[in-house]
């Protein structure tokens, strides 16, 4: 299993990009969160197989209202999660 943080930019918040995250995530057994940050961004951690994460990242763009502008990824030490769930903000 892999651990990657994932940082999106682009119109990602006030567009019901979180619950889209979600619902991808859960539909390929990722667990993990997803919450806005004070920047505009939105930041994702995710526990996966390798081949799964690529599937995912590429599956971000089909959320619907959401302009992607940049999906940085960078690999983070594997914390265990329950399941996929969406956290408040930091704000």
């Amino acid at each position: 299993m892999t651990g990657v943080e994932i940082l999106i930019t682009g119109r990602v918040q006030s567009v019901g990009f979180r619950a889209c995250v979600r619902r991808i995530a859960e539909s390929l057994i990722i667990c993990g969160e997803v919450m806005n940050l004070t920047d505009g961004r939105v930041r994702v951690y995710a526990v996966t197989e390798p081949v799964i994460l690529e599937k995912f990242i590429s599956m971000l763009y089909s959320c619907p209202r959401a302009i992607i502008r940049d999906i940085r990824v960078r690999e983070i030490e594997a914390a265990e999660y329950p399941d996929f769930s969406i956290r408040r903000g930091l704000f």
